[in-house]
């Protein structure tokens, strides 16, 4: 009895793991599984992106959408401008399914029932209706030169548009921007006549800076070597002054010299005189007393 007992639980228990694994379904990290039927609240599905979720058979269902980027070729030809200057604006959008909490309710309400051949036509015709809106209320200049300026518009525009049915903008390339009338031409040649003019402006500013700072240059120089010039003859005057100085000094000292040598001269004489002439009265003296 007891053996039946234990069996029954194991078969029950295996019959409960095999039910959930098989209610039990797993989200890819490229899609969004989306559950309908008795799921409780307001909201007509219930959409998860990664993880799983259990689905209960009979009441309720599932579905996945594709997360896949979408690459659309649009030829816009003829779109007005804000001058009413028919433009072409070729460029490539890419779209993918929103993965938003807010958005990706509208994507299981839209797209759920739809191929990604008709998420792409249904995106295509929004991108047609929004770019030429976008065209529209931008002058030609601007469409031409701005293109980050053009792609921010557009990019602003699609996502309100594109997030209604649970899409979202990608990336945008916009391509070469003409013109039927030859309007983008004429506004080509003008801007490269413009650069020639001021790439010869600006030759002509260099070469005459050049030419002035030549000219500073050869001036300074010049102020240079005159300043050389005359540091050089102060030397040499200076010079040739403290020549002339010490020659001077030194004739004097030599005739200061040579007249206290005459002095020392005529004083030795003149005791010598002397003295000779008071020998001689001496001797004198002495004859006269013999």
């Amino acid at each position: 009895m007891l053996i039946i007992i234990v069996g029954v639980v194991v078969a029950l228990l295996l019959i409960t793991l095999i039910m959930f694994a098989i209610i039990y379904k797993r989200c890819p990290s490229d899609k969004i599984l989306v559950v309908y039927g008795m799921i409780g609240g307001d909201q007509s599905a219930l959409t998860i992106h990664g993880g799983g979720k259990l689905v209960w058979p009979i009441i309720q269902d599932y579905q996945y959408l594709d997360l896949t980027p979408l690459p659309i070729e649009i030829r816009l030809e003829g779109a007005l401008s804000q001058q009413n200057i028919r433009v072409n604006t070729p460029a490539t959008f890419t779209v993918g399914i929103s993965t938003e909490h807010e958005v990706i309710q509208n994507a299981a309400e839209r797209l759920l029932a739809l191929r990604l051949e008709e998420i792409e036509e249904l995106a295509r015709d929004i991108i047609f209706g929004q770019m030429r809106v976008v065209i529209a209320t931008m002058p030609i200049e601007d469409i031409n030169t701005d293109r980050e300026k053009l792609v921010d518009n557009i990019t602003e525009s699609l996502e309100v548009e594109l997030s209604k049915v649970g899409l979202r903008l990608i990336n945008v390339n916009i391509q070469d921007v003409t013109d039927e009338s030859g309007y983008i031409d004429a506004l080509g040649q003008q801007a490269a006549a413009r650069a020639i003019n001021d790439a010869k402006v600006q030759v002509a500013q260099r070469e005459r800076d050049g030419e002035i700072g030549r000219a500073e240059a050869e001036r300074e120089q010049r102020i240079q070597v005159a300043a050389a010039n005359a540091t050089a003859t102060e030397g040499e005057n200076s010079a040739e002054v403290t020549v002339a100085n010490s020659n001077s000094n030194r004739r004097q000292a030599e005739a200061e010299a040579e007249r206290a040598a005459n002095a020392a001269e005529r004083v030795t004489v003149a005791r010598a005189e002397e003295e000779a002439y008071q020998a001689e009265e001496i001797a004198e003296k002495q004859r006269a007393e013999r």
